[in-house]
């Protein structure tokens, strides 16, 4: 079965602290976002990527892609208003059958058996959506305050968020609601069951200088 893969980078560096946005910021010498695509084409040559971005920002990308060297295939295409309307122009040039999973593009370090467990459920049950236990004590805010909840009961979700084309597709016909906070809230909104994987705790979305610190020290 076909695999594609739509990395959907949108920062702005704004909670960085940075004027670069946070998937250009390098890591060892390299863009955070080029160690994610690498990621992807050591888990399978063949797979097919769709890159996300900002119309402002494709230029760019093209010109470090030229300048480092950087040639994993790839097509690049626009984002929208939001991260909603960017994944649907990603899915826009998918135009055959088979699994699409949407990656968040500052997360570099998701593990080859992530990807595995997520696509090779997806071919099988549909969907698969990778998370990691909790850990810490966890409290909800209520109207009345907060109060203490199972922490067993609770998943932290990751990417990629992996869909068979007929689900995806389908769920991205709906208008946007404030509520789709992911895919898998999409998909589960038009009515499909959503399968859980274990994912991998070093699959950390890079969005603050201390994530860009703990970056560091997984590379190393």
């Amino acid at each position: 079965m076909e695999r594609y893969a739509v990395i959907v980078a949108g920062g702005s560096g704004k909670r960085m602290g940075s004027d670069i946005p946070k998937q250009f910021i390098e890591m060892k010498g390299k863009p955070v976002l080029m160690h994610t695509l690498e990621a992807f084409r050591r888990f399978d040559r063949n797979i097919r990527i769709i890159l996300v971005l900002p119309q402002s920002q494709i230029s760019y990308w093209k010109d470090l892609c030229q300048r480092s060297g950087f040639d994993i295939p790839h097509e690049t295409v626009a984002g929208g208003e939001t991260r909603y309307h960017s994944v649907k122009n990603g899915l826009s040039v998918i135009k055959g059958e088979g699994v699409i999973g949407v990656h968040d593009g500052v997360r570099p370090f998701v593990s080859e058996k992530t990807l595995n467990n997520t696509y090779m459920t997806a071919e099988k049950s549909g969907n698969a959506v990778p998370v990691i236990d909790a850990f810490e004590s966890v409290r909800q805010v209520t109207v009345d305050g907060n109060k203490a909840i199972d922490r067993n009961t609770i998943k932290l979700v990751q990417t990629p968020q992996v869909f068979h084309s007929e689900q995806i597709f389908k769920a991205y016909e709906i208008p946007y609601r404030e509520e789709f906070t992911d895919d898998a809230s999409v998909v589960e909104y038009v009515g499909f069951r959503i399968n859980l994987v274990e994912g991998n705790r070093e699959n950390i979305k890079i969005t603050t200088p201390f994530d860009l610190k703990l970056a560091d020290v997984l590379l190393t």
